[in-house]
C-alpha cells in the first residue's frame, strides 16, 4: 500500500466501515466501525509523508515503536493509545496491515473478540465444543470460525484454546497448540482426562 487510496481501502474491507471527513479538511480522511461508529484508521498528509492514526493496546504501543522508527506515538491523540505510522516504505505492507487490524479489532465488536471473550470463560479443569464457544459469541452457526480464530489465537497464556474440543470430545489436530501431544498435555495438566485422543464431555464439558 502506497497511497491513501489503497491505505482507505483494506480499511473499508473490514465488516461494517464507513469512511467519514469529520472535518470538512480532505487532508483528513477517517474509516470508522458502524457499530459503534469510533474511528480505527486516520489518514492525513504531514511533512510530505502520507500518517496513519491507529489504535493500539498500550503494551503493544510500545513493541511497534521498537520494532520501526516510524512507529510514533499518536499525533494529536492520547500517546498510550494510539500510535502514528509514518508511510515512509521502511514498513513492510503485512505489518501496515497488522497494525490496522489490531486497531480495527480494539474499536470493533469483531467475532473473532468475542470467540475469545467466550474462550476465557471456560473454568480449569474443563473443555467447551466449538458450537458452544459459537453461541456464547452470539452465532451458534458460526462453529467453523471458532475454529480458524482458535488457530489464530493472539494470547496463547490468556486465552485458554486447548480446552476446546469437538462435539465428540476429540482433540484439534497435531499442527495446534504446540505440536504433537500439546493439547492432551495441557489438559492432563488440568486433571482432564484424555484417553485415545478424546474427552469424555459427560465428564468434563463445561455446563454454563
Amino acid at each position: 500500500m502506497e497511497t491513501r487510496e489503497e491505505v482507505l481501502q483494506f480499511g473499508l474491507s473490514f465488516p461494517d466501515t464507513y469512511q467519514d471527513a469529520p472535518f470538512h479538511d480532505v487532508n483528513w480522511q477517517l474509516v470508522r466501525y458502524a457499530g459503534n461508529k469510533k474511528a480505527f484508521l486516520w489518514t492525513y498528509e504531514k511533512d510530505g509523508n502520507l500518517c496513519l492514526n491507529l489504535k493500539v493496546d498500550p503494551d503493544k504501543a510500545f513493541f511497534w515503536r521498537r520494532v520501526y522508527a516510524s512507529v510514533i506515538p499518536g499525533y494529536h491523540q492520547n500517546k498510550d493509545h494510539w500510535n502514528t505510522v509514518i508511510m515512509d516504505g521502511s514498513i513492510p505492507e503485512e505489518d501496515v496491515k497488522m497494525m490496522i487490524a489490531e486497531s480495527y479489532d480494539l474499536v470493533s465488536d469483531s467475532p473473532a473478540k468475542r470467540i475469545y471473550e467466550a474462550v476465557k470463560k471456560i473454568p480449569y479443569g474443563h473443555v467447551a465444543t466449538y458450537s458452544q464457544i459459537a453461541e456464547l459469541a452470539g452465532d451458534r452457526k458460526m462453529a467453523r470460525a471458532v475454529g480458524n480464530a482458535l488457530h489464530k489465537n493472539p494470547d496463547t497464556d490468556g486465552i485458554p484454546c486447548f480446552r476446546v474440543v469437538n462435539a465428540k470430545g476429540e482433540l484439534a489436530g497435531e499442527f495446534a497448540f504446540g505440536g504433537s501431544g500439546a493439547q492432551a498435555k495441557l489438559l492432563i495438566a488440568e486433571g482432564v482426562e484424555v484417553f485415545d485422543g478424546r474427552v469424555d464431555l459427560g465428564k468434563f464439558q463445561w455446563k454454563y
